[in-house]
């Protein structure tokens, strides 16, 4: 079955060729050991590093298979691992040997961190991965030569274009997942179009025709305007960037209190719309289900993730009651709020109970290129 295109990582291929470049490497890594073993005064110490990158391999291999793996903390770790394994080949050699051509044991593998910071935060992700990498290794040698400007100049040209062609296919992700959306709310508008026009628009005409109440015939002229226009508007799509922060401070009332830092949190223009309508969502449920409660809005922006935390001191929600809104034909929380965030890649968790308010927690992966 195929993915839906709004649900796809474009960048999960390019992900899988680092994930190779480790495993091959390392392989690498092990038969260069084998073939110049004579150039070593002991075994256990190689074997032993080589043991390790091994195990880390696998690790950083689970890692990126799975989204919450290829964020920038991630990738740092990695690069801190892969340095530290680099520091322990000292044990491989006698004192100095580096210095006279000796072989490191970890050989390309080093490069690895490199390669999936590029992808993690583009260019200059990439970039700040090939100099720690090309600096810790210089650093072991103990001089600079042709071979080893060399290596630099093509470990930044790799890792540097990588990163490109990462940041290019966020935006051709972006653009699509966009298109997508679109397409889909003009086929949900469309359906939706059918069943108003055979049913509600109707009742509205009719109520208006009639004119038995002058209030209520006002009324349902207003709305059937307001829902043939609504029907006949082509689906808006929000796109380049927009400040999370602003957007939410425009929800603050004299109920509602929102609180986050001043400098602006800068998130795709669809990203920041949809996450807004899930927390507008949030607070309507508490206007409608706890009259007079208080609510507040705080927005928790990291590296790689953004929190909103929306909570109020209402009287909570009782067990099984929103299972009950679901047989009930009620969806607001399911779609408006847990379906926005899982169209977004993010989660939404609720915590609540009798007598203990109601607290949402929104989460969503942070873009790397800002």
């Amino acid at each position: 079955m195929s993915v839906p295109l709004r649900h796809r990582d474009l960048l999960a291929p390019l992900w899988r060729v680092v994930v190779a470049f480790r495993l091959v490497s390392w392989v690498l890594a092990v038969a260069g050991w084998f073939r110049e073993r004579d150039d070593y005064p002991g075994m256990v110490a190689p074997l032993a590093v080589l043991a390790a990158m091994g195990i880390w391999t696998g690790v950083v291999t689970v890692a990126h298979s799975r989204a919450a793996g290829r964020r920038t903390r991630m990738t740092l770790l990695d690069l801190g691992v892969t340095v530290l394994l680099l520091a322990a080949t000292v044990t491989t050699q006698p004192e100095g040997a580096f210095g006279q051509g000796a072989p490191i044991v970890t050989s390309i593998w080093v490069a690895g961190p490199a390669l999936a910071m590029a992808l993690a935060r583009g260019r200059g992700g990439g970039l700040a991965g090939a100099l720690v990498v090309w600096a810790a290794v210089t650093f072991l040698r103990g001089y600079v030569g042709d071979r080893e400007v060399f290596n630099l100049t093509l470990l930044v040209l790799v890792s540097v274009l990588l990163g490109y062609a990462a940041t290019i296919t966020r935006a051709a992700e972006l653009a699509l997942r966009e298109a997508a959306a679109a397409q889909a709310a003009s086929a949900e508008r469309e359906r939706l179009g059918r069943a108003v026009h055979d049913g509600v628009l109707q009742v509205l005409a009719a109520v208006r025709r009639r004119g038995v109440d002058p209030e209520l015939t006002r009324l349902a002229a207003e709305q059937e305007v307001a829902l043939r226009g609504l029907l006949t508007t082509g689906p808006e799509v929000a796109v380049g960037t927009a400040d999370l922060g602003t957007a939410l401070r425009l929800l603050a009332t004299p109920d509602v209190e929102v609180a986050g830092p001043a400098e602006p949190v800068e998130l795709p223009a669809q990203t920041t719309a949809e996450l807004t309508a899930a927390v507008r969502e949030a607070l309507a449920n508490t206007a409608e289900h706890a009259p007079g409660a208080r609510s507040w809005v705080s927005l928790e922006p990291a590296d790689d993730e953004v929190v909103v935390v929306v909570r109020d001191d209402g009287p909570g929600i009782p067990d099984g009651r929103l299972s009950a809104a679901v047989d009930e034909g009620h969806h607001g929380v399911r779609s408006s709020i847990c379906g926005r965030l899982a169209d977004l890649g993010g989660t939404a968790d609720l915590h609540t109970g009798p007598g203990q308010g109601t607290e949402w927690e929104l989460t969503i992966p942070r873009g790397t290129d800002r």
